[in-house]
């Protein structure tokens, strides 16, 4: 491994940790040549996870495209990017009890979508919006009075925006 700054490929290990839930070692290293200290993560090569899509096609499991569709409906929201993270964490090591190679992308949706539901109501219903692919109000109303009736909900002192008689 090289220096990212001088490609110098002399360093020492100055901390270890594991992530990921045990799965992967993070190591901060530091160059015995220019000083700069960089982060390396080391983890067993597994056999890549396919996504089979709802077309028929299917594709490599990408954990930075899933962050970013989670952030994106997380955005404003007050949830910290390490919760972000736990939470693809707890997906994917659902995913490998389950121990299947191949995911459909319907089953990862689903997973992502009760967690959401469980950490922040507005990202849940924003996911669930570009997942299930809403195509007018009706179908996002719907969702959220679902979403509502679930949870019980009554914000006291608020209006409630989705009742039949509101304007």
């Amino acid at each position: 491994m090289q220096c990212p700054r001088c490609n110098d490929p002399e360093h020492r290990v100055v901390d270890s940790r594991t992530s990921r839930g045990g799965r992967v070692i993070r190591r901060r290293r530091e160059c015995l040549s220019c000083g700069e200290r960089f982060t390396t993560y080391e983890q067993v090569e597994r056999e890549p996870l396919m996504v089979r899509k709802s077309d028929g096609g299917s594709e490599t499991y990408d954990r930075g495209k899933l962050l970013a569709s989670i952030r994106l409906a997380c955005a404003k929201r007050p949830i910290s990017n390490n919760d972000i993270e736990s939470l693809v964490d707890e997906v994917e090591e659902q995913l490998e009890a389950e121990d299947p190679r191949d995911v459909a992308s319907r089953r990862l949706g689903e997973l992502v979508m009760a967690r959401l539901r469980a950490m922040d109501q507005v990202a849940y219903v924003r996911f669930a919006s570009v997942y299930r692919n809403f195509q007018d109000t009706t179908e996002f109303m719907e969702e959220v009075r679902r979403l509502l009736s679930r949870a019980g909900h009554s914000a006291a002192g608020q209006v409630d925006l989705f009742s039949e008689g509101s304007d």
